[in-house]
């Protein structure tokens, strides 16, 4: 049933440019218009972006809950593509109510916020790159509680290996 619904939602997007030039030339586009833009942030081609959605599942499935009690604080993530640049990726995650949760977007509250590359980012999450060292080289700046900022290790979440990335990979729909 799932894939004749899929298939009738194919064909509609491929009919819709089609159709509008005799029955409603303005209505139809505008709607693949809004989709556009609504998937254009979705994917930056960050290596980052894998991580805090491997990160999602993690929490979402709860098995980050016992976190809670430990880290209580709502951190903030501003991924560079490169050094110097304009944040490519935004991102909050929350270790201070219910099971945590990790969305995309500044946070309204943030206790911690980190600024770093895209590549500074994986390599703390793998573990190959040392936060403190990170911080004191300048390659991950902090503002914020500092106390609070160091309970955000890497080791509260799994590594971003290949196997972890599928096993905690976003469900699609």
């Amino acid at each position: 049933m799932m894939a004749v619904v899929m298939t009738n939602l194919e064909n509609k997007g491929k009919a819709a440019p089609a159709k509008p030039v005799a029955a409603k030339p303005a209505a139809a586009p505008a709607k693949p218009v809004e989709e556009k833009k609504e998937a254009a942030p979705a994917s930056t081609g960050l290596k980052s972006e894998n991580i805090f959605g491997m990160m999602a599942t993690y929490l979402n499935l709860g098995l980050g809950k016992p976190l809670i009690p430990k880290v209580a604080a709502v951190f903030g993530f501003e991924i560079l593509a490169k050094k110097g640049a304009q944040p490519s990726l935004v991102y909050s995650i929350d270790l201070k109510n219910g099971q945590g949760a990790t969305t995309r977007g500044a946070p309204a509250n943030a206790d911690a916020t980190f600024t770093m590359t895209d590549d500074d980012f994986e390599a703390v999450c793998m573990g190959k790159l040392n936060p403190q060292i990170a911080f004191m080289q300048g390659k991950m700046k902090i503002k914020g509680n500092m106390s609070k900022a160091s309970k955000f290790t890497p080791d509260l979440f799994p590594p971003p290996t290949p196997e972890n990335l599928t096993k905690y990979a976003p469900t699609k729909l």
